[in-house]
């Protein structure tokens, strides 16, 4: 009875092992947007991040793309653009929030390369090209579903982490999500992010 406990156990231990590493090899295949670390404490960090293009939709944050969102970007990236180029998936997704109402624009980060040439126009009337400023940002990474009462939460600790630390965020908050819609709960990487006032950021 003991070693057949043994064995379940083992078992299960190597199943987490192996998801652990199927997840996080599938976010090694991906170009994922550039940023440089400024300061880190435990899961929240300080980035400056660079302009980045986006392919953006409208979403509602509790969707989690289930509306269609995510596949009108999809689709985009597949070929569903003017020039018919299929373009490579990134990650995060970004997704910024509206303050009044459920919506969330989200948007996919064009490959650096791609964004320098100039991402091709959606043949979607839902699908447009944008660029999300450059500017450091309070950023606070956590595990699981990403919902709109997690992603308060983890607001909430964020914030209270920039009120200590004397720093000035806008009023807005992004949510970024790393990882495919069917990765378990406890192994998925999720972010809020909080851009800084900076007026050394506005300047350059």
């Amino acid at each position: 009875m003991k070693r057949r406990m043994v064995y379940v156990l083992g078992f299960v231990g190597f199943l987490v092992v192996l998801t652990t590493a199927w997840a996080m090899t599938s976010r090694v295949g991906y170009e994922s947007a550039d940023y440089q670390l400024i300061e880190s404490d435990g899961n929240i960090e300080i980035r400056k991040y660079p302009v980045l293009v986006l392919a953006a939709t409208t979403s509602d944050l509790d969707s989690q793309g289930r509306d269609g969102s995510f596949m009108r970007l999809f689709r985009y990236i597949s070929g569903d653009n003017q020039a018919k180029q299929k373009i490579a998936m990134t990650t995060p997704v970004f997704m910024e929030s509206d303050q009044k109402t459920t919506a969330v624009s989200m948007g996919f980060v064009m490959p650096g390369e791609l964004a320098a040439q100039g991402a091709p126009e959606p043949k979607s009337d839902g699908v447009e090209i944008r660029e999300r400023p450059a500017g450091r940002f309070a950023v606070i990474r956590f595990a699981g579903q990403l919902d709109s009462q997690v992603a308060r939460k983890q607001e909430a600790k964020l914030r209270e982490w920039m009120e200590r630390r004397g720093l000035e965020g806008v009023l807005e908050s992004e949510y970024a999500g790393y990882d495919p819609p069917f990765t378990p709960g406890p192994l998925r990487r999720n972010e809020v992010l909080i851009r800084l006032v900076d007026e050394k950021d506005s300047t350059e």
